[in-house]
Formats: structure tokens, sequence, C-alpha cells
């Protein structure tokens, strides 16, 4: 997400950065370029206006002359303003109310309203510890409930069944009620959607809000539409009291509009980015973890947190505890955290939360990444049982045999095993439990701390 944006705006500081002092012609300068570049990412005009305008009032002001590095405060203005356009802080659900707590998700068709609800119901049920029921009002698309059926029982949810010739008001009741009698702490209602906005969908959606008084009620929209997702948004918040805002598809989305646009023309949070299509696919949208990302700086915070929540703790332990008795990291371990990469979100995730990687590292070079780590799989597959536990066992004949069974090249065998004596060797280093958390962890280093503002370095 914000790739394109990442690209301009970091280079765009980083040569700002790079002058000893600021004139207000510099400033006008950059201000012009930063300007561009938000209207590149589809941010809406309103808000760009809005935001280069403040940009511009504390960047020629006192703040600045007075500052000892001028174009760093110059940074960390526009910083400061990207969380402000965001919303600033992380807003989280408010489920404080007598159970079952109702969250509506509301949107129009096409926006993964279904898939989001599972998500949703994942990460209340691992986060939170509550007891979730997941049911669905979407009596007009073809297999809606038998979808959000199949996703519910994916992420052990409860679920409470429904069909077309009920009407959405009737099931909702019926839904709440048995929650009530099974002591269910959330119910996530999954409503129709439309291909666009009209009347009967709202009136119908008007009157379920009415009848259960949700706890939240959340507009899920695609972040590739960009200004487009705002502007729906808005339309909808005119007519239904939204709580929150869903921006789901958000690894796909280049440019970031849809995230810079909501709140301002909403005046709603983003409380949730869904990204990939699995069902742990949902992050809390921190503003200002953004708002670093976006200017290249990196998101270790939110990179350590995948460590901790999405990394197999068994298999962590179980290979911590092989290397202690001095026994090799083998190309099965080597394996295993190919598929762990991938499960955090695969290279390009991992990536773009480093400090400076994230305009460094653009969609070509992240897919050459995953690409590499499909292949090196391929050899590792390719090989015997015995030559995955012993690589030095692998000599020219054998790189020949597993080379081939991969359709790739020996050079190829030669440079995984090449990677595999580096991660041995890095692992003695993690040998300890915890190891790998600890060494995520150290990368706060390179940030200073309460996630301040590095200068631009390349």
């Amino acid at each position: 997400m914000f790739d394109n944006l990442t690209d301009r705006l970091s280079k765009t500081l980083r040569d700002v950065t790079g002058r000893g002092r600021l004139t207000e012609e510099n400033i006008q300068e950059v201000l012009r370029d930063v300007r561009n570049a938000l209207l590149e990412a589809d941010v809406a005009l309103s808000v760009v206006k809005d935001f280069v305008d403040k940009v511009k009032e504390r960047a020629l002001g006192q703040e600045i002359l007075k500052s000892l590095s001028p174009a760093q405060a110059f940074v960390k203005i526009v910083h400061d303003e990207l969380m402000a356009v965001m919303g600033n802080e992380n807003k989280d659900l408010d489920l404080a109310v007598k159970p079952p707590a109702v969250i509506l998700l509301a949107g129009l068709q096409g926006a993964g309203k279904t898939t989001t609800a599972a998500k949703l119901a994942k990460w209340l049920m691992l986060n939170k510890k509550k007891k979730v029921m997941l049911v669905s009002a979407d009596i007009y698309r073809p297999a809606a409930i038998k979808q959000l059926e199949t996703l519910a029982g994916e992420v052990n949810a409860v679920f409470f069944p429904s069909n077309e010739h009920q009407k959405p008001l009737d099931i909702a009741k019926a839904a709440i009620a048995e929650a009530k009698t099974k002591f269910i702490d959330v119910v996530i209602l999954d409503t129709a959607g439309r291909l666009h906005i009209d009347e009967d969908m709202m009136q119908e959606i008007k009157a379920l809000h009415q009848l259960i008084q949700p706890a939240e009620t959340l507009f899920v929209v695609d972040s590739m539409t960009g200004q487009d997702a705002a502007n729906t948004a808005k339309a909808f918040n005119d007519v239904l009291a939204l709580s929150g805002v869903i921006l789901t598809k958000a690894d796909g989305d280049a440019r970031g509009g849809a995230a810079l646009s909501v709140r301002m023309l909403t005046g709603k949070p983003i409380k949730f980015l869904g990204v990939g299509e699995t069902v742990d696919g949902l992050e809390p949208f921190y503003p200002d973890r953004m708002a670093s990302r976006i200017l290249g700086m990196g998101d270790v915070l939110s990179l350590v947190e995948d460590v901790e929540r999405k990394l197999d703790k068994e298999k962590a332990d179980r290979l911590a505890k092989k290397l202690k008795k001095g026994k090799g990291f083998d190309l099965n371990d080597l394996k295993d955290q190919f598929q762990q990469m991938r499960n955090m979100g695969g290279m390009s995730s991992m990536l773009e939360k480093l400090p400076g990687m994230g305009a460094g590292v653009n969609a070509v070079q992240s897919e050459a990444g995953e690409r590499d780590l499909k292949r090196m799989e391929a050899l590792i597959d390719s090989m015997t049982p015995a030559e995955r536990a012993d690589p030095d066992i692998i000599n020219g004949s054998r790189k020949k045999r597993v080379a081939q069974g991969a359709g790739l090249q020996i050079q190829d065998v030669n440079r995984l095993l090449k990677q595999h004596k580096q991660m041995a060797t890095m692992m003695k280093k993690l040998s300890q439990k915890g190891g790998m958390t600890k060494m995520m962890r150290s990368l706060g280093g390179m940030m200073p701390p309460g996630g301040g503002m590095p200068p631009f370095r390349r």
C-alpha cells in the first residue's frame, strides 16, 4: 500500500534533508511536489488542499525558523499532518454494552464484506477472547449465506443459519435471540450489498440498524477504488450512523487515496485494514505507523506484532531445542522458515515495514523475492530425505539431479546451498527461545524512541 506515494514523497523529502537551510521559496517548491504526489495517489482534492495549507502554515512559521535542523523539522511537520489526516490514533471497537454486542457490516457489493466478517470474527476471538457468532442477512446474492457458513467453520466461529426466503429483519432478531441463549459476546451481521447506492438498499439497512441498535456500524469499502471509496463512505454516513470504516484489499492498492481521504470526508475513523485473502489478514489501523510507512520510515512495531502473532511457536520452540542440542539447521528447517515468512504476508509485506525499505522495494522486486522463495522450495522438494537432513552430501551429480527435478539450473542449487549456510550461521545466534522476536525487536533501534523522525539516508 502507498508504494507510489512513498516513492514520490520520500524522494522529495530526501531532497529537503539534503539542504543546509530552508527558504520560503524552497518550501513552496517542495509543497508543490507534495501536492502533486497526493493528487496522483488519488487523494480527494479537498483533503489535499487542506493538508498542504496546514503544512505550509506550520512550515513558514516559527517552528521551522527556530529549529536547529530545519529540514528535519519540516519532515516532522509532514509526518504529523499525515497522522492528523488519518485520525492521529487507533480507534478500538467499542463493545462495552450488554452482550451480545452487535457489529453491523455495510457496504457495496464486491467490497469484501463476507470475507471481512470472518476476518473480524477471528481477530476478536484471538485478540479480545470473545465468543463470536456470524450471521448473514444477505438474501439476494447467490451462495452468500453458504460462503459465510464455510468461513465461520474455518475460523471456528458460531454460525447462525438463515435462508433467502427469510426477511433480513427476521434473521437479525432470531440471531440475537439465539446469541443470548448461547452466551455469545459478539454477533457480526453481514448485510446485503448492491452494485451502486440505491434507495431500497438504504431503507433496508436503516431499518436493520434501528431494530438491532448495533454497538458498531462499520462500512466495508474496497481501498483500490481510491477517493471513490471515501465518497461512497460519505454517502452511507449521510443516511446511516457509521462508527468506523474497514478498508479491504489494502495490499493491492499502490496509491492509498482512500486511506488518506476517508476520515476527512466522513469524520469516521479507519479501524482496520484488510490485507491478503487468508482469514487472518486483518490489521488494526494505526495512523502514526501508517504515516511513518508512507514516508519510507518503516513500521517496526507492526512487524514485531506480526512475528509474535503469526510465528508458529511450536515449530520455533522445536527448532530452538534442536539447535541447543547441537543438531544442525538443515534444509527441512529452511523450508519451514520460508513457509513462516509466507504466513506473515510474504517478502513484500515484511520488507515494507522495515525502515528505509518501503520506498526502496518496488512491486517488481517484491515479486522477484516471492518467486525466488518458491524456486528454493521446489529445489528442496526435489531432494531426498537424506539430502535435506545433511546438505553436505549434495555433490555434483546430486546437484544435477535436484536441478532437473525442480526444472531449474545447477547455479540455483548452489545459490540455495549458500543461503542455507548463511541462515544456519544466523540460527546459531538465535538458538535461545524467543530469539527471533528479540531479533525483530532489535530493529527498533533503527528508529528513535517513540517512532521519531530518522534522517533520510541511502
